[in-house]
């Protein structure tokens, strides 16, 4: 006689799985918390010591246009209520680079209770209408300054035009010396025609179109005449296809604009 088998778990049956989560250590969590704030005490009490009141600014720099008065001004206006450590870098910073003249600025903190400033000056590069100079950058930095450098060349152009010009300006001006001229202005007109006048006396006219081409040619061409000539020139005209136009002092003022191209 057969014996019935015993009753199992069907194969399929799904298996009950005790996850088993890690115990945590309340103890050990509450010595690191303490630890924690501890160290955030200590922290700030460090901090605390240190941010004194600010009680010396030292500053160094050329100080040729921009006053020490007005840097130390602009310095007290920012940390008035700041001390060492809160103080603001960039805002000071900020507000003496807001100074008429002032290019570039650092800040840092001299310990225990100090400010350090380096100012770097502008550095003119030229006149820009009446009153505006230009730096090196071709940037205005000034638009109605009190004291303007008369021996800087003076610039023109529409509003907007200032770095264009400027860069023209630098270029053009290092090359002329190469050749015994100065430049002492440049004009950009609404049309988008150039002139520069040259410290001789001499006006060249350039023009619109192939500009620096015709600068150029008139460097390695009509520039030894102006150089040997000054007194009987008026100007000199490159808007010629071939060649160049001369205005001579004193003779009558006739133009053949047959070659001309703008």
């Amino acid at each position: 006689m057969l014996s019935r088998p015993k009753n199992r778990r069907k194969q399929n049956e799904r298996r009950k799985w005790r996850l088993r989560l890690p115990t945590l250590d309340l103890r050990r969590w509450a010595v690191t918390g303490a630890s924690l704030a501890g160290i955030c005490a200590a922290v700030g009490v460090v901090m605390w010591a240190l941010d004194q009141p600010i009680e010396t600014v030292s500053a160094s720099g050329r100080f040729q246009r921009v006053s020490p008065v007005d840097v130390e001004q602009a310095v007290k206006q920012r940390v008035r209520h700041s001390g060492l450590v809160s103080v603001d870098l960039d805002a000071v910073r900020k507000a003496i680079e807001a100074l008429p003249w002032v290019d570039t600025v650092s800040v840092s903190r001299a310990w225990p209770r100090g400010l350090h400033v380096s100012v770097v000056e502008q550095v003119a590069a030229a006149r820009w209408g009446t009153n505006g100079l230009l730096n090196t950058r071709g940037e205005l930095f000034v638009n109605d300054a009190r004291h303007v450098p008369l021996e800087l060349a003076q610039l023109w152009g529409p509003e907007g035009t200032e770095n264009l010009v400027a860069q023209r300006y630098l270029a053009s001006q290092r090359r002329l010396a190469e050749n015994g001229l100065r430049l002492t202005a440049l004009r950009l007109d609404a049309r988008g025609a150039w002139e520069m006048d040259l410290a001789n006396g001499v006006s060249v006219r350039l023009g619109r179109r192939q500009v620096d081409e015709r600068f150029e040619r008139f460097v390695t061409t009509a520039g030894k005449l102006v150089s040997q000539r000054p007194n009987d020139i008026v100007y000199i005209d490159m808007r010629y296809t071939n060649g160049f136009a001369v205005g001579w002092r004193g003779a009558a003022a006739r133009r053949d604009d047959g070659g001309r191209d703008g």
